[in-house]
């Protein structure tokens, strides 16, 4: 009787691991992306929270906005690429912005992400 063999030959195994290895590699590349997108969020949520900010003017708001996003270390968010404008009982901010990393050669991901929050008075002391 003769039994064969099942299973995985070397030259597979090394093919599935590279598969594997490149899909960890790009994840490396997209997780930061998406962590300073949350934090980009985060920092807005936070403005929208905080009271009287519908009567601070435009440049006070955009400080604040860098100050949140400076302790999240979010580096790729610049001042050019935020825009604030009035709507009825406050401030409407939009955050609009791209971040491209290099994977491999002449390769790059590209992200595109935005945000918009709108800044109005809260709670008892808001109108």
């Amino acid at each position: 009787m003769k039994r064969t063999q099942s299973g995985m030959t070397l030259i597979a195994f090394i093919i599935v691991l590279g598969v594997v290895g490149l899909f960890a590699y790009v994840g490396m590349k997209l997780i930061p992306m998406y962590s300073e997108y949350y934090s980009v969020k985060q920092a807005l949520k936070g403005l929208q929270a905080e009271p009287g900010i519908a009567n601070r003017d435009p440049g006070k708001i955009q400080d604040l906005f860098f100050r949140r996003l400076y302790i999240s270390y979010a580096e790729n968010v610049k001042p050019e690429n935020v825009k604030i404008k009035r709507i009825d009982r406050g401030w409407q901010m939009d955050v609009d912005y791209e971040v491209r990393k290099p994977i491999i050669g002449n390769l790059d991901v590209v992200g595109k992400f935005s945000a918009s929050e709108n800044l109005l008075n809260q709670g008892a002391g808001g109108e």
